[in-house]
Parts: C-alpha cells; sequence; structure tokens
C-alpha cells in the first residue's frame, strides 16, 4: 500500500485531515496575503495568486500539487465573486469536479438561502454554509432542513465576534454534523489558530467534527488543533510558501492514524 492510499484511508475513516484551499476570483486562483498593511479577509483585495504549484489561471495544475501535498479526499473552493455577489465561478468549479472526479469538493459560494444552495447542486459538491451570509435563523433552519447530509457550517468570527445570526451560534441544536470554526480576520496571516475559541466550540460541539481554518502557520499548529481534538484544518498560506511539508503531514496524519 502506497503512502497517498493509508493516509486517504485515514482521512475516510474520520481521522485528522488537512484540507487545501482554492480561492477563486475573475476566473484565477487569487490569495490572501496579509502584510503591514493587514488585508487578511478582505476579498475584494485579494489578488493573482504567485505560488510554485502553478500559474493562477490554471486552477487545476494548482489543485493538484496541494492534493498531492495533503493526501486529501476534499478541496476546499472559495467562490470569491459568488461571496461578493458579483458572478460566480460556477463552470470552473464543474470543471474541477471533472478533472478530480474521486475528490469531495467543498463549496463555499455565500450561500443565504435555499435557491442558492440549489443552483449549486449539480456539481454535487458538498456546500459550505457561512454563517456571515446566512440571511436569517429562518433562512438557516430551512437550509439545514432540505440539505442537512451536504452541509457544512461555517461559523465565521471577525475581531468582533460572530458574523451571522447569534443564535445559530448559541444553540449547537442547530448545527450540522461538521462545522468550520472560521477566523477571517487571520486568513493569510500565519499568526495562528484561534485555539481558545476553538476549544470552548469543541466542547460545546458532541461528536461533531470540527475543522479549523484562518492563521495556520505550520506543523505545530496543525498539531496543536489535532491535539485538542478538531477533525482537520484548511491550509493556503502555509503550503504555498512551503511551510507545511508531504512528509511532515504524512507524519503527522500516519500518528493520528496509529492513535485511533
Amino acid at each position: 500500500m502506497t503512502l497517498h492510499s493509508e493516509v486517504s484511508v485515514n482521512h475516510a475513516s474520520g481521522a485528522f485531515a488537512v484540507i487545501p484551499v482554492l480561492d477563486l476570483k475573475d476566473g484565477v486562483v487569487v490569495h490572501a496575503r496579509a502584510g503591514k498593511q493587514a488585508h487578511a479577509g478582505k476579498r475584494a483585495e485579494y489578488r493573482p495568486i504567485a505560488t510554485p504549484f502553478g500559474p493562477p489561471h490554471d486552477a487545476a495544475a494548482i489543485a493538484r500539487a496541494m492534493l498531492g501535498i495533503t493526501f486529501s479526499s476534499a478541496l476546499y473552493i472559495a467562490d470569491l465573486d459568488a461571496i461578493l455577489g458579483r458572478g460566480n465561478n460556477f463552470e470552473l468549479c464543474r470543471e474541477l469536479g471533472y478533472i478530480f472526479p474521486s475528490i469531495d469538493l467543498w463549496i463555499d459560494a455565500g450561500f443565504s438561502d435555499v435557491s442558492d444552495c440549489a443552483f449549486w447542486l449539480p456539481l454535487g459538491a458538498t456546500l459550505v454554509i457561512g454563517s456571515e451570509t446566512i440571511a436569517s435563523l429562518d433562512a438557516w433552519e430551512n437550509i439545514r432542513g432540505n440539505f442537512a447530509s451536504n452541509l457544512v457550517l461555517s461559523l465565521d468570527f471577525d475581531e468582533q465576534g460572530l458574523r451571522g445570526p447569534e443564535e445559530v451560534m448559541a444553540d449547537p441544536s442547530l448545527w450540522p454534523d461538521r462545522l468550520i470554526l472560521m477566523s477571517l480576520g487571520r486568513v493569510g496571516t500565519e499568526t495562528g489558530p484561534d485555539l481558545a475559541r476553538l476549544h470552548e466550540t469543541l466542547a460545546r460541539a458532541g461528536n461533531r467534527a470540527v475543522y479549523v481554518g484562518g492563521g495556520v502557520a505550520g506543523l505545530d499548529d496543525i498539531a496543536k488543533v489535532a491535539q485538542a481534538g478538531a477533525r482537520g484544518v484548511l491550509a493556503a498560506t502555509a503550503l504555498h510558501s512551503g511551510a507545511i511539508s508531504q512528509k511532515e503531514i504524512a507524519a503527522l496524519v500516519g500518528k493520528r492514524r496509529s492513535q485511533i
């Protein structure tokens, strides 16, 4: 059995996963890279990515490289145009689905109600519902009632706290089986994940799978998230910069597998 298949089986069995993230805007791969101006999380300011994995117009090449490094059976795609309400990258996402038929696409497209979700259903993808774009508690309950098995709820936080209906955070009975704890202000910063909020969320999540997004800088951060009891992390910046290597991910995931 190859290393790739060993880790893939591990992911499929529900163990820890490192899920690569593609941000799409205007048909190309873009990236948040925070610097002195602290633009992280401001999606309109994302620029075409500079990465050793391929040119920004070749989303498939970049995705292939990231999937190879992480051994992931899922690929998170954030359609920034859809999130910003100025079109979408549906056809590009469809193409990626054809190229990677065995990969579970997690699509974040600014879903606010059932009609938004229904538009993307032909892709057969997992729908990531960000709390920041949920129109209301009623809208969320309607989405959850119609698409529960295909959903991941992203609890989106900024410096002021949760973005979205407070009732969704207050009542764990409203949560689906999979959650993302997303620190929007840490995206692209490599300042580390919000471990305090992670511990609080895990304590309330029961048996739900919790994934962490925003601020992951390297192997130490991933190890801390895994040790806390989360199911995985979303990674982009640390992969493009080379801060996390294929060997490190394989070793970490393999170690977690041996402890199951």
